[in-house]
């Protein structure tokens, strides 16, 4: 069975609290943890349709990011494809395949 971090350190909590406080009480805790994640959610969605509470909804509609793209005097002005902001917003890809593999060599044994 494989286990990611995330949910290795949940299933920790939830044993712990087993432990702790009994199966009952952490039962209830749970519930109550999972209701708030609902409610959480529900007023989310529901700020989200509601054009009252939120304006604007597309990032493209924001006057901030419209004024950061201007061509005239934004900080972005080649536009969202220029070399500005791609150097700015993207993430950059290192290859490391080279150093796993002489991890491997050496023995290690990586989980991924």
């Amino acid at each position: 069975m494989k286990m990611n971090r995330r949910s290795f350190i949940k299933t920790c909590g939830i044993m712990a609290g087993y432990a702790v406080l009994g199966i009952n009480i952490t039962k209830e805790a749970v519930a109550d943890v999972m209701n708030f994640v609902g409610l959480r959610q529900k007023s989310v969605y529901d700020a989200d349709a509601n054009p009252k509470i939120y304006k604007i909804r597309k990032s493209q509609d924001n006057p901030m990011v419209k004024r950061i793209y201007d061509q005239k005097d934004g900080f972005l002005h080649e536009g969202p494809c220029g070399h500005m902001s791609h150097h700015l917003l993207h993430t950059h890809y290192i290859d490391r395949s080279a150093t796993v593999k002489a991890l491997k060599a050496k023995g290690f044994k990586l989980n991924f």
